[in-house]
C-alpha cells in the first residue's frame, strides 16, 4: 500500500536516505524556529466551511500565465535532487508532466536544464540567482529559455547562506559523482579568469552577491524573454518594490526556513504581501505545505498559487518518479475533498470568507 500522507512518505524516505543526505532536505537554519513555524502556521488557521453549496466534485485547476495547471501547487526549486533518487530531476519533471503540473527546477540542480526540459510534455520553470558575474546568470537564463522554460524565479534571500547547523555537524557535502551540472559549464571560465581552480561547490557558494539591489531585478527582467518572478519576498514594501522593479510574479517565502531564523513563516507574510498587489500579479506561496487543506488556506489568504519542496523530495525518496507522482496526486485529492466541504466548487470561488 502506498503511504497515506506525506508524513508517511517522509518517514520512508528517512528510512531510505543517507541520514547526512537527509538532513540536507530536513533541515533549517539555527534552532530551526522558522522550520517549525512554517508548519505551525497551518496549523493555526480555521475555516469555516459552507454548507449545502451543491459540491459534487470540486474543480482544483488554475491557470498561471497562460498555462493550465491541475492543481495550484507547483514543485518548488530544490537543489541536489539526486541525493534523494538517481534519476534526481528528470524524475521530479516525468511525474510533474503525468499529473499538470510545474516543476521550477533549481540553478543547483543535478540535471542540467536541458536534459531536465527534455522530458516529454513537462513545463518547466528555472530558478536563478543574480551572481557576481552576471554573465553567468545571463547564459544560465539563455540556457533555460532555448530549453522552453515558461518563467524564471529569481531567489532574493540567499545572499549568504544560513547557518544550518544539521549540514555542519555532519559534514555535509555531495558525494563523488554528483554536482551542481547547470554550473558545470562556469566554473572552467573561473578557473582561466582567477588562476585558481575552485572546486563546483566553492564556486557555486563564490557566485552568490550580498551586495544586490532591486536594480538587480530590474537587470534580470530586462534580460528575460519569459515572466520573472521574485521568491523570498516577506514584507508588502518589498512586494511593492518587486511590483516597480518590472516583476511578473511575487512568491512569498522564507527559504523553507533555511536562511534566517526567527523569520516570519510564509503563510502568515501571505495576508498582507496580496493585499499590496492586489492581484496585479499572481502571489504564490511556499513553505509548509504537507496537506491539501494547507493549499486550500493559503489560497483563501490570498495566493493564487503554492510551492511544495520537501513534500515532493520525499516521495522521491521513497520510489523515484512514482513516489512523486504519489505525492502530487495526494495532496490533489485532498485539496478537492478540502474544496467540497467547504462548500467551494473551484479554485475561483475560495476566499477569505473561509478563514475565522
Amino acid at each position: 500500500m502506498p503511504a497515506l500522507s506525506v508524513a508517511e512518505y517522509e518517514a520512508l524516505a528517512r528510512e531510505r536516505m543517507e541520514p547526512g543526505a537527509f538532513d540536507y532536505f530536513a533541515g533549517g537554519s539555527g534552532d530551526e524556529l522558522t522550520l517549525a513555524d512554517n508548519l505551525d502556521a497551518f496549523r493555526r488557521v480555521r475555516l469555516k466551511p459552507r454548507a449545502l453549496r451543491g459540491v459534487v466534485e470540486a474543480d482544483t485547476a488554475v491557470t498561471l500565465f497562460g498555462h493550465r495547471l491541475a492543481l495550484p501547487m507547483l514543485l518548488a526549486p530544490t537543489a541536489f535532487n539526486r541525493l534523494a533518487h538517481p534519476d534526481g530531476e528528470v524524475a521530479a519533471a516525468r511525474a510533474a508532466a503525468a499529473e499538470g503540473t510545474v516543476l521550477c527546477c533549481s540553478t543547483m540542480a543535478t540535471c542540467a536544464i536541458e536534459d531536465v526540459a527534455a522530458v516529454p510534455g513537462v513545463s518547466l520553470w528555472f530558478q536563478v540567482y543574480v551572481f557576481r558575474d552576471r554573465e553567468v546568470t545571463a547564459d544560465l537564463v539563455a540556457r533555460a529559455q532555448a530549453a522552453g522554460v515558461r518563467a524564471v524565479v529569481l531567489t532574493v534571500d540567499t545572499g549568504r547562506l544560513g547557518r544550518r547547523e544539521r549540514d555542519l555537524r555532519n559534514r555535509f557535502g555531495l558525494p563523488e559523482g554528483l554536482v551542481a551540472a547547470n554550473l558545470a559549464p562556469y566554473a572552467k571560465l573561473v578557473a582561466e579568469r582567477t588562476g585558481r581552480k575552485l572546486s563546483l561547490s566553492e564556486y557555486a557558494h563564490t557566485l552568490l552577491d550580498a551586495s544586490l539591489t532591486w536594480a538587480a531585478v530590474e537587470w534580470l527582467a530586462g534580460v528575460a524573454r519569459v515572466p520573472v518572478l521574485v521568491k523570498g519576498v516577506l514584507t508588502a514594501d518589498d512586494a511593492r518594490a518587486a511590483l516597480d522593479h518590472g516583476v511578473a510574479g511575487v512568491i512569498v517565502s522564507n527559504h523553507g526556513g533555511r536562511q534566517l531564523d526567527g523569520a516570519v513563516a510564509s503563510l502568515d507574510a501571505l495576508p498582507e504581501i496580496a493585499a499590496a498587489v492586489r492581484d496585479r500579479v499572481p502571489v504564490l506561496v511556499d513553505g509548509g505545505i504537507r496537506r491539501g487543506v494547507d493549499i486550500l488556506k493559503a489560497l483563501a489568504l490570498g495566493a493564487h498559487a503554492t510551492l511544495a519542496g520537501r513534500a515532493y523530495l520525499w516521495g522521491l525518496a521513497a520510489d523515484g518518479e512514482r513516489g512523486v507522482r504519489d505525492v502530487i496526486a495526494l495532496l490533489r485529492a485532498e485539496l478537492e475533498l478540502a474544496m467540497a466541504l467547504s462548500g467551494c466548487a473551484d479554485v475561483a470561488s475560495i476566499n477569505r470568507s473561509l478563514i475565522v
